[in-house]
């Protein structure tokens, strides 16, 4: 083989490597790849900011439901007491208060063991060299039958008629316990009232109210239905309001 047959080849083979035309090919092959990824990232950038947006249409309202009850429980405890520089005096008092309220409850019908002792103390104090003895008695009524407590505390002053020293703080209380008995159906009222509200925003705003995205459930709560009462053993009232506000964030069509 001479030289220039040498060089002919030499000369075929770098053509080979060297192509302009299918250089271009590769390049405008490569570029339309990187435009075609360029508009589709694009469009999904596009179509997450949209939904995204669209996950931000929403309103929380606040949703209120209360309800009169009447308690169902009624509790008095009721603090006499008695003092004498006789002790044994001091002490026979408080026997004898004892038996009058226990005489009173019986007269307004109440069962025995709707009235139980709590507790007892004896406290002394010694002035100018004499000593004084306070003798002090606690009695409990619990009783479901809340027409008859109320009775009782209209007469309690009765009690007073019969030489019983009632202290302050002898008060009767109401108690309502069955709150988990409405719970359910005051939380779906207050749920019905806070859609209502969001319908009225979302009317006002051309748009339509979708499903609940979150909610979260306030404390109920149990007040005197009339505000409160109390104070030298006037009992609260036995009619209370319960109440409950529930936050509601709804999703907008």
């Amino acid at each position: 083989m001479t030289d220039d047959t040498n060089q002919e080849i030499a000369t075929e083979t770098a053509a080979a490597r060297f192509d302009p035309g299918s250089t271009t090919l590769r390049w405008f092959g490569t570029a339309t790849i990187a435009a075609i990824g360029l508009v589709l990232g694009g469009y999904l950038l596009g179509d997450g900011l949209l939904r995204a947006k669209e996950a931000e249409r929403s309103v929380t309202v606040r949703g209120l439901a209360e309800r009169d009850v009447t308690a169902d429980l009624a509790t008095w405890t009721i603090s006499y007491s008695a003092s004498s520089s006789d002790l044994a005096q001091a002490q026979g008092k408080v026997r004898r208060d004892t038996d009058a309220i226990e005489a009173f409850f019986d007269d307004l019908g109440f069962p025995e063991a709707a009235l139980q002792p709590t507790g007892a103390n004896v406290s002394s104090y010694t002035s100018d060299g004499v000593t004084t003895y306070t003798v002090r008695q606690r009695l409990s009524l619990r009783t479901e039958d809340i027409e008859r407590a109320q009775k009782a505390v209209a007469q309690q002053f009765d009690l007073v008629g019969r030489g019983v020293f009632l202290e302050e703080g002898s008060g009767m209380s109401y108690s309502f316990t069955g709150l988990n008995e409405i719970k359910p159906e005051m939380v779906a009222e207050a749920t019905r009232d806070a859609r209502a509200s969001a319908q009225q925003f979302a009317e006002d705003s051309g748009a339509s109210v979708g499903a609940i995205k979150d909610a979260t459930q306030g404390y109920f709560t149990i007040e005197a239905r009339d505000g409160d009462s109390g104070g030298w053993g006037v009992s609260d009232s036995p009619f209370k309001k319960v109440r409950v506000v529930t936050t509601v964030n709804f999703s907008l069509d």
